[in-house]
């Protein structure tokens, strides 16, 4: 049990469902609330299929092409990081990216199944949290359903937006997204560096 509830605090912290939120309000605001839910759900629907994928395949593949954990954990810093000054500098975005926003099919992938759900450190933690040669199959098994109870969070947060979102306002949300993203950088910049610290150590 308290595998299980260790889990899944960690997971909590490293998905953010919360934090997924400002994310979903910034990216889905010109869509229609039937869009939003469709949009919720495929979201959810593909970060589940991403994280399962590396929950159950991750740490073979990395072996596989020689990347060590510490690699794929500066990888998706660096990958965060940029989103995070997407989501700060709001206007500033590409206009190539503006208009992939306005899809609803590209909208559910990116930015909110990755990197927002499906984040560089949910992938990490899902290869960490079921190492073959320090987990077996029942604690494995465990971690698998932390994580989905997890997403499910995300799901019923993300189908709640709405009514949020007519409380917080366009103002409060820009607040919320641009505070989110400077926080968002933070995580993304201590990736990094514990990565790197990682990589020299071993």
């Amino acid at each position: 049990m308290n595998d299980w509830i260790s889990s899944f605090v960690f997971f909590f912290a490293v998905i953010d469902p919360v934090g997924t939120l400002p994310v979903f309000i910034a990216v889905t605001a010109r869509h229609a609330d039937w869009q939003k839910r469709k949009i919720a759900f495929m979201a959810v629907l593909v970060a589940t299929g991403i994280l399962l994928f590396f929950l159950l395949a991750g740490q073979y593949l990395l072996e596989t092409i020689g990347v060590p954990l510490s690699a794929f954990q500066v990888a998706g810093g660096v990958v965060l990081f940029l989103f995070a000054l997407t989501m700060i500098f709001g206007e500033g975005k590409p206009e190539q990216e503006m208009e992939i926003v306005q899809e609803g099919h590209e909208t559910a992938i990116f930015p909110l199944a990755v990197p927002s759900i499906a984040s560089p450190g949910a992938m990490l933690a899902a290869v960490v949290l079921t190492d073959n040669y320090r987990f077996d199959p029942i604690h494995q098994a465990r971690t698998a359903i932390a994580m989905l109870a997890v997403l499910g969070i995300v799901l019923v947060i993300l189908l709640t937006a709405n009514w949020i979102y007519r409380w917080i306002g366009n103002a409060g949300a820009s607040i919320v997204s641009r505070v989110m993203g400077l926080i968002l950088a933070s995580v993304a910049t201590t990736n990094v560096l514990l990565g790197i610290q990682q990589f020299f150590t071993v």
